[in-house]
């Protein structure tokens, strides 16, 4: 099983993951936020020279944890496909090839501000895609960290990072989940994405990933 940091959030229990996920197992349901599937490509074909894989290496994280967890459904918190150069052959071959390995796995897209651009996933990906909010239970599951006026909000879109000082010049900048009280941030899952950096206070918990790991930020 992946190094799991269990939290109670809204009165159920979620797991945090190392791999930049959040499960929930009462539902056997696991969330990714911002993957940007394609979004290597999409530079490319704007003659940037950034690294190839990036797909790859997202699909086979996915891979891993669906191999390892129980699980009903898969939800993208939005930003599936990072643009319109996304849709290079490549990228929609190797997310076709993905499909068809978990045939019967339910999978929902929540439209983020990418996918508006890039344009939803093709149909034969055999993924629902739906406005936000997704209501689950006590959460409003979203792209957008919007407040819900009943629920507590499950969202992505920031790519929350943290700074932990060390000394002298010693920094290191990591991803984290940003469990608020009415919001609560995941990190952005894909493996070729930038951060915003995020504060902690009184009204939220961090949780930074390192060394595969899930640490709390006393």
């Amino acid at each position: 099983m992946p190094a799991a940091y269990p939290v109670n959030l809204a009165g159920e229990e979620l797991w945090l993951l190392p791999e930049k996920a959040l499960y929930w197992p009462a539902q056997e349901t696991l969330m990714v936020a911002d993957v940007h599937f394609g979004k290597a490509a999409a530079y490319r074909s704007l003659g940037q020279p950034v690294p190839h894989g990036t797909t790859a290496s997202n699909i086979e994280v996915l891979d891993g944890l669906l191999a390892r967890l129980p699980c009903r459904q898969l939800i993208f918190l939005g930003d599936f496909l990072h643009g319109p150069g996304s849709h290079a052959p490549g990228t929609l071959n190797a997310l076709a090839d993905w499909r068809a390995r978990h045939p019967h796995l339910a999978m929902t897209l929540i439209r983020g501000n990418h996918d508006k651009r890039a344009g939803d996933p093709p149909a034969a990906l055999n993924i629902r895609v739906v406005p936000e909010p997704l209501l689950l239970g006590p959460f409003a599951v979203q792209h957008e960290p919007d407040p819900h006026p009943s629920r507590h909000v499950l969202a992505g879109h920031v790519h929350p990072v943290y700074h932990l000082s060390g000394k002298g010049r010693q920094r290191l900048r990591l991803a984290c989940f940003r469990l608020g009280s009415d919001i609560s941030l995941l990190p952005a899952f894909g493996a070729f994405t930038g951060g915003y950096r995020v504060e902690q206070d009184n009204d939220c918990r961090i949780f930074v990933i390192g060394d595969n790991e899930v640490w709390p930020v006393n």
